[in-house]
């Protein structure tokens, strides 16, 4: 057992410690043996909970999922101060810095006329730290392990900076038909390397035209998501109900089900 005064209410300190105590020998063996790529993944599933509970309005959930979220930074920082790379406080210094430097209008002279103009400055500011001189390198500097639909959407706009867009949104639209058609195509074909290759450029042309009616392709892609689960259970609803076998009755019999469910406002 390590030596720890509990509190009435703790702070960033504590947490600090805490993490550095759960390392420590005498700690915990899960905590002390864990490296930046086991614990990975936990950073985007505390991220993805964060959401969760922004997406239901719920501030209790919010600040305990919050915590959870910090509590992951506070991880990775520790590991880093245990090899002798950086601190938490380092991390803190980095993005203070940041800030300060990417909003010159708040702690410089800079004027500006409103939220276009923080965005413009920030993103000439950003290109300029991170010595990118081309809207390639911009582009190149997209994560790429962001969910792909993201991804597509932040190249697309790094693109269309630079002129490289539709004129508008039938453009966008035209590239869906004639990707379609191309799917269509190596299927009948039967080349399932190029299958992967059109379904990719299908995908990706559905997210230029969500960006031009101003739609996030990846929130738009989880309302459907949502909308098939709801009517399915729609439809398993009324499959039992009427006595209907699901996995023996006809594509037919099930697509009635589906309609129904659909116009029930399922």
């Amino acid at each position: 057992m390590v030596e720890f005064v509990q509190k009435e209410k703790y702070t960033i300190e504590d947490l600090l410690h805490i993490m550095m105590l759960l390392r420590s020998p005498g700690g915990c063996p899960w905590d002390a043996e864990q490296t930046h790529t086991s614990i990975k993944k936990n950073l985007i599933e505390e991220t993805y909970e964060v959401i969760e509970a922004i997406n239901k309005d719920d501030k209790e959930l919010l600040c305990e999922e919050l915590g959870d979220l910090l509590m992951q930074v506070v991880f990775h920082a520790q590991m880093e101060e245990e090899a002798e790379c950086f601190t938490f406080d380092d991390v803190c210094d980095g993005i203070c810095k940041k800030l300060i430097i990417r909003h010159p209008h708040v702690f410089s002279t800079t004027e500006i006329s409103g939220v276009d103009d923080v965005l413009t400055n920030w993103d000439a500011i950003k290109r300029k730290t991170k010595g990118q001189k081309t809207a390639g390198d911009s582009m190149a500097s997209v994560p790429r392990e962001l969910p792909a639909l993201m991804r597509g959407e932040k190249l697309q706009k790094k693109a269309a900076k630079v002129g490289f867009d539709w004129a508008d949104v039938s453009g966008a639209l035209d590239k869906i038909a004639e990707e379609t058609q191309e799917l269509k195509q190596a299927i009948e074909n039967g080349d399932k390397e190029n299958q992967f290759e059109e379904l990719g450029d299908l995908l990706f042309s559905a997210v230029n035209v969500s960006r031009f009616i101003g739609c996030d392709a990846e929130e738009a892609l989880t309302a459907a998501n949502d909308k098939f689960l709801s009517r399915f259970l729609k439809v398993e609803s009324l499959a039992a109900e009427r006595g209907i076998d699901m996995s023996t009755s006809s594509l037919e019999e099930l697509d009635k089900l589906w309609d129904e469910a659909k116009q029930m406002g399922m």
